[in-house]
């Protein structure tokens, strides 16, 4: 059985513009992609709002994981704040399974966000849940939760999202599923 580490973002104090904040918002897309990830036949394991960011690496290594998929939403520096859109995907650069896997989670998001040449996939040496990490990582991006457009798409769309994921999920694993 395929199995992947979901790792919502575990960031409460970045916050919304109207309501919540990061981890609430990452955390609703989780608990609505681990039941189509494991009606699917595949097994989900995931870290909780109090695990700090070394237990979730610590916890992802400790396991066979397919994948380690991380959940968050960004925000733009201070001299841009609230101008920057889109979702960026996130993958380390001498991973070709986490590319691959990062390919086909913005090709997802392409079908769903409204300006598709938004998405892009981005290779990072700089984050912990990429480089740390023994299985091939992603670390999604959703969209800017400092921009009002991102943010309602984000707040208004959490199933879509969700949806959006697992069937990249499903394509990475090469698994035909059912939404």
């Amino acid at each position: 059985m395929p199995t992947i580490y979901l790792s919502p973002s575990i960031q409460p104090y970045n916050k919304y513009l109207t309501e919540g904040d990061e981890q609430y918002w990452m955390n609703r897309i989780a608990d609505d992609m681990v039941p189509m990830l494991e009606q699917n036949g595949i097994k989900v394991v995931r870290n909780t709002p109090n695990t700090s960011l070394g237990q979730a690496i610590r916890e992802s290594n400790a396991g066979n994981y397919d994948l380690h998929l991380a959940l968050h939403s960004n925000a733009g520096p201070s001299n841009l704040a609230g101008k920057l859109r889109g979702p960026d995907v996130y993958y380390y650069p001498y991973s070709a399974s986490g590319k691959r896997a990062a390919e086909l989670i913005a090709d997802e998001l392409r079908k769903i966000y409204p300006d598709p040449d938004l998405v892009s996939t981005v290779a990072t040496t700089r984050l912990a849940e990429i480089t740390k990490t023994s299985a091939p990582a992603v670390l999604v991006e959703i969209a800017y939760h400092d921009n009002a457009e991102d943010e309602a798409w984000i707040r208004n769309n959490i199933t879509v999202i969700a949806e959006a994921l697992t069937r990249a999920v499903c394509a990475y694993l090469e698994m035909n599923c059912a939404l």
